[in-house]
């Protein structure tokens, strides 16, 4: 977004307030702050108030950040320093008062309430209605993703479509959990019809991202056929394509790939991302807040398209990275990898050792430091090729993370064809475009050969591509659990992969191996109590989150979800 448009964010959220917060204020007209008066008389004003909306619009309770912070609710992620209760989900502890609160989303839902109840407040002849439909497009894609997003986590949520002339006024009782996605996607399907086909600058919202919004949450709620049609729709815009080179979207320099739907923008000092920090090592002067497990590295197969379980694939336990699906290396960062550390110094990945060649302490080692990576891994999107392209600081950065992209939308499409059974071969062709993409080899027909299999395939390709961007968590509690005949369990995927004890490798780095896969030699009988990182717990109430209850005492008409 243009800095003057950021800057005017200040002043619109400073009026939106005035006209909400108090009684009092509509008898008096002060001069320092935005009334009907002196707003809402141009269209740069609607720009300046729908600019406002945009801020935090993807999550108001830590912001572009919960795309890195969301997998460690699952099995394939973790945090250690449960930074706002992040890691509470994961090890199943959250309460009414240690949970994350997305219910701040209601901040959102408000600044685009002030626009869209105002923007008829400009005179005809200073906006075009073409300009006041996609204004009001924008506004109702943010206000409809965030009634979705409440729904998607919270169940009952409270439908917000004005702002309250006081307190009073937004003390209102939860709906239904299907009105709430009704009223989202009421809000999303309008959207789609009146938004600009292409945004106006980076970071807007145009059409290709209400689509994407409108495909995402119809598959997280099951509806098939309509995600399927919305997939298709982004599709058939043609204005995207998979990046032949997968890191480089996650890279500084390809920011305009265009396998990006839509970012969260962020400028540097202005509007700041300051989150690099969390990304990185303790040597490298990080926090590692947001690491893979090793649950997600069981997950990729071997060279040769095996998993690492089955007969013949000729997995090696004592050197588990070797001779493992391509992307694996571009998806987690693990001991013994090449690696080119702060200040462009080259070294040699290491987590595994105390003690480093030259005799000093190794600040890597997973319980060195509060700030070391617990898993002994890092994710590797975000962080290559190094860290000279952010700020000294790692805190001052105009890093935007992705929170859509194509591959998401291809992945979409697979999934409903399967769950349709409409096209499983056409299923399994879009499996074959991410996988080749990433080096690995095509899929063996021979071995995907039912709707049962194929759906093994898809979730787990799901996730292999999508890792360390947020969705495992929703779609683990999503996902029907089947056993081996094809038939359900009657259980969620949550509920088998989540409880129980996390574990970590343990064992040493070989300094003297030239290839970086075999650099790792692991310790096969290692202790539990050694690679032990924390025990997990799940139950059913974790289908959804607590309402805080701050948020409860605010507001007498709210009940709590069950179980809490």
């Amino acid at each position: 977004m243009k800095l003057k448009q950021i800057l005017s964010l200040v002043l619109c959220l400073t009026g939106a307030g005035a006209f909400t917060s108090c009684d009092d204020f509509f008898d008096l007209n002060p001069k320092d702050q935005l009334t009907t008066n002196t707003f809402w008389n141009t269209s740069n004003d609607v720009d300046a108030a729908v600019t406002a909306a945009y801020n935090w619009w993807v999550n108001n309770y830590v912001g572009s950040k919960f795309v890195f912070y969301e997998d460690s609710y699952s099995d394939i992620g973790f945090n250690y320093t449960n930074a706002s209760n992040m890691r509470n989900m994961g090890r199943g502890s959250v309460s009414p008062t240690s949970a994350p609160n997305y219910w701040r989303q209601y901040e959102t839902i408000r600044r685009c309430n002030f626009v869209i109840e105002n923007i008829d407040l400009v005179p005809a002849s200073a906006m075009t209605e073409t300009q006041k439909n996609d204004f009001l497009a924008q506004v109702r894609a943010i206000r409809g993703y965030s009634h979705a997003y409440l729904a998607t986590w919270y169940g009952d949520a409270v439908i917000m479509d004005f702002v309250p002339a006081t307190a009073d006024d937004a003390k209102l009782p939860r709906e239904p959990e299907a009105k709430v996605k009704e009223h989202a996607m009421n809000d999303l399907v309008w959207s789609a019809e009146h938004i600009a086909e292409k945004p106006a600058e980076k970071g807007r919202i145009a059409k290709g991202t209400v689509l994407s919004m409108i495909a995402r949450f119809n598959l997280l709620w099951g509806n098939y056929s309509e995600a399927l049609d919305a997939a298709n729709q982004v599709i058939a815009l043609n204005q995207y394509e998979l990046d032949p080179d997968f890191l480089n979207m996650f890279s500084m320099a390809g920011q305009n790939s265009k396998e990006i739907i839509c970012t969260y923008e962020h400028v540097q000092t202005t509007y700041a991302y300051g989150g690099v920090i969390r990304f990185y090592n303790n040597s490298d002067g990080g926090w590692a807040s947001f690491v893979p497990t090793q649950n997600m590295v069981d997950m990729f197969e071997m060279a040769d398209g095996k998993m690492i379980d089955e007969a013949g694939s000729g997995y090696d336990p004592v050197h588990p990275f070797y001779n493992r699906d391509p992307r694996l290396k571009n998806t987690v960062i693990y001991s013994g990898l090449d690696w080119v550390g702060r200040n462009n110094v080259p070294r040699i990945f290491n987590t595994l050792d105390k003690t480093l060649p030259n005799g000093s302490s190794n600040k890597d080692y997973y319980t060195a430091a509060d700030n070391a990576s617990h898993t002994g891994m890092l994710w590797a999107k975000y962080l290559y090729p190094n860290q000279g392209q952010y700020s000294t600081s790692m805190n001052d950065d105009a890093l935007c993370p992705i929170i859509f992209r194509y591959a998401e939308i291809l992945l979409t499409k697979a999934e409903c064809l399967v769950e349709l059974n409409q096209d499983l071969q056409e299923a399994m062709n879009i499996v074959d475009r991410l996988r080749v993409r990433g080096g690995h080899i095509a899929v063996d027909r021979s071995k995907y050969n039912t709707q049962a299999k194929v759906r093994e395939l898809v979730r787990r390709e799901r996730t292999i591509e999508l890792a360390g961007e947020g969705f495992r968590y929703e779609d683990i509690v999503r996902w029907d659990e089947y056993d081996k005949s094809g038939a359900k369990t009657g259980r969620k995927v949550a509920e088998a992969v989540m409880p129980g004890d996390l574990y970590r490798l343990c064992g040493t780095v070989n300094y003297d191996e030239p290839d970086p896969d075999r650099r790792a030699v692991i310790d096969v009988n290692a202790t539990p109590e050694d690679r032990l990182i924390e025990v997990r717990y799940f139950d059913k109430k974790q289908f959804h989150l607590p309402i805080l209850q701050a948020e409860m005492d605010a507001n007498p008409q709210l009940v709590q979800n069950d179980g809490y």
